[in-house]
């Protein structure tokens, strides 16, 4: 890669807060070579401000380094943009990371988002909000926010979250409308999948590509433990009875009751009413 500016957005309380990420890219050799910013968040800043301060830096390359919600900020921020976006992951779950075969190591991914080359994928609108790996309602959305009432990061924590949830958590009666179909069922939870896996490492969503201008939508009616490893550890498929996988580009969902709901790892409150709606070259990912 030529000598382009460079833009780092970095988030300070990424992770497990050990890392002083903004030190490491200041004091990195191969980021002396290129002219570069660096921008560390606050819990008040707004897309507004990152957009006027991305266009202020006419930086050729913004790099995220933090976890899947600095991503999906910058994200938003460049959306049909064209400008390229790296990714340090430094989150719990680097969830998209994993999704990209992006390093965990400092290093190896700081040199990919400065020398890698950028392509493009879709996302997600969601209820106003943009998704580039997975929303879901239900019961991981319940775990998510059980998650962040923990004082613990990582698996450990989000296993404790999950056994926790596991047991408080009901069916949702649902109705989910697309293009091609109606569908009422119960349902231990409904993913809206842009990406295939969570950062755990469960693939949920097997078959599905970044770049078809589709998503995927994952009906599971029943807390179906064992489909999930299966899919995981093996190359079955699932059992439809269990679990049901579609593709579309609208959706609307239904309950009938509030129920949880999160977006990218971003816990949302509660909602009975979801609509989404396909981002065709929506971002330059650099992977």
């Amino acid at each position: 890669m030529s000598a382009h500016k460079l833009l780092f957005i970095v988030n300070p309380g990424a992770g497990n807060h050990k890392m002083d990420l903004s030190a490491m890219i200041r004091q990195n050799p191969a980021v002396q070579k290129h002219s570069f910013e660096i921008f560390e968040l606050q819990k008040n800043d707004t897309v507004g401000k990152i957009k006027e301060l991305i266009s202020k830096s006419r930086a050729g390359r913004v790099i995220a380094a933090g976890g899947d919600g600095t991503l999906k900020l910058v994200a938003e921020c460049l959306l049909k943009s064209g400008t390229a976006i790296g990714l340090i992951p430094a989150g719990s779950a680097n969830g998209m990371a994993k999704e990209l075969g992006i390093p965990t190591d400092f290093q190896r991914a700081l040199e990919l988002a400065l020398y890698g080359s950028a392509k493009t994928i879709h996302a997600i609108r969601i209820n106003g909000a943009l998704c580039v790996h997975l929303s879901d309602i239900g019961f991981n959305a319940y775990v998510v926010k059980k998650f962040d009432d923990l004082p613990q990061r990582g698996m450990w924590a989000y296993a404790k979250a999950a056994w926790q949830a596991l047991w408080r958590h009901y069916k949702m009666d649902v109705f989910i409308s697309t293009q091609a179909k109606e569908i009422r069922s119960k349902a231990a939870m409904v993913v809206i999948a842009n990406a295939t896996m969570y950062g755990t490492g469960v693939k949920i969503n097997p078959a599905g590509q970044l770049s078809d201008e589709l998503f995927e939508v994952i009906l599971i009616r029943e807390y179906a433990v064992m489909e999930i490893l299966k899919i995981r550890f093996t190359n079955l498929a699932f059992d439809p009875e269990k679990i049901q996988v579609f593709q579309t580009r609208k959706l609307k969902i239904r309950t009938r009751y509030k129920a949880h709901f999160q977006v990218d790892g971003e816990y949302l409150g509660k909602t009975r009413q979801i609509e989404a709606e396909i981002i065709p070259a929506a971002i330059q990912i650099i992977f």
